[in-house]
């Protein structure tokens, strides 16, 4: 099937030999960003084809704009009115509390007054209320273990996107072992495809920006849990939903909820339960067939991997043969793949790049 990468920033799919064709464009913040995808749409043939947006604010910008979008093409998303309840973590936590389901502890300050006077339990976590391109949407969360650092977070934070839109949050404790994640397809209210994993190494190893290794795990309550949530709002399209079990009272709580692709994606078709493939069934008129994720299948982000893993080694919260082990399950690969390997190529030296910028810049 033709595909089309329409994108602002992700360089690596641009060296797929699967993307058909590539277009840059002024990104979903910009005041003609629909026009610019109707117009794509109008010049290039492009009627009828599945839009899948592929970050935050592109789900924002599509659900928003659904009346136009849905006119040209195929748009597997719930409009915002719907939408917003899950992906706005203010509104994320209200409706969970509505439903039973259980939220970390969590704060909002009206002003600076009462951040400084509101007596926290640290360490907290400083969160944007959706993904966005400020840097601190970029940073998706901030580790604060004292007063004085909460403060100045949460002063850049207010500053870059709003005091109302930024979420103070306990830390649960735990590492990437004790996260864990609902993905799915869901279609018109109802679950087509779902299954459970495991978040078992993530980089940073504490607080992680992304996932390392995801193993597929059985976990029934998460299903339940993501089913209340989803169908209060009759979802419709892929979904991931992530959960972190409180060690002090075992209760998986939520943390986000991603209607798009997410970056260990490719575990889905690897486990054989392939929600792109079926996504485009749906979106073609085709019956798809129900499919259980098959256990000990693993997903790795090699290179990422491969620091965690040195991390926990020399802490003593991994052996080394347990994570020799561990690639015994790996059935897909973050950027690689055997039919396609330019992109994993690519990625080594462009993570390597982007380290010794991030050290370097750090120590000036």
């Amino acid at each position: 099937m033709p595909v089309w990468l329409v994108s602002a920033d992700t360089p690596l799919p641009r060296f797929s030999r699967y993307a058909h064709r590539q277009m840059t464009w002024p990104g979903p913040d910009d005041r003609g960003a629909v026009a610019f995808l109707l117009d794509l749409a109008a010049t290039q043939g492009l009627d009828g084809f599945l839009l899948i947006p592929g970050g935050d604010p592109e789900v924002r910008l599509v659900s928003q704009s659904i009346d136009q979008l849905s006119g040209v093409f195929d748009v597997m998303l719930p409009p915002w009115e719907q939408l917003k309840w899950v992906c706005e973590k203010p509104l994320l936590y209200r409706r969970a509390r509505e439903l039973a389901v259980a939220i970390p502890l969590t704060h909002e300050f009206a002003s600076l007054q009462q951040a400084t006077a509101a007596e926290l339990r640290f360490p907290v976590v400083l969160k944007p209320n959706m993904g966005g391109s400020s840097r601190f949407a970029r940073a998706k969360a901030i580790l604060a273990n004292d007063q004085a650092s909460f403060l100045t977070a949460f002063g850049w934070a207010a500053e870059e996107i709003g005091m109302e839109n930024v979420v103070v949050q306990e830390m649960i404790p735990g590492g990437g072992e004790s996260q864990f994640s609902y993905a799915a397809l869901w279609n018109r209210g109802a679950p087509v495809a779902e299954f459970t994993a495991r978040r078992t190494r993530q980089y940073p190893v504490d607080f992680g920006y992304t996932s390392t290794f995801v193993e597929v795990v059985d976990e029934p309550q998460l299903i339940d849990a993501a089913r209340r949530l989803l169908g209060s709002i009759a979802h419709h399209g892929l979904v991931e939903v992530e959960f972190k079990r409180d060690p002090r009272d075992g209760s998986m709580k939520v943390l986000d909820v991603n209607p798009r692709p997410w970056t260990w994606f490719g575990l889905a078709a690897a486990a054989g339960v392939d929600l792109g493939a079926m996504l485009w069934a749906i979106k073609s008129g085709h019956t798809v067939e129900t499919a259980s994720a098959r256990p000990n299948t693993s997903w790795m982000y090699l290179v990422r991997d491969m620091v965690a893993a040195g991390k926990l080694i020399s802490r003593g919260r991994l052996t080394k043969r347990a994570y020799l082990r561990s690639f015994a399950s790996v059935r897909a690969w973050a950027t690689f793949a055997a039919s396609d390997p330019m992109p994993g190529l690519i990625d080594i030296p462009l993570t390597v790049w982007r380290v010794l910028t991030r050290r370097i810049l750090r120590n000036l």
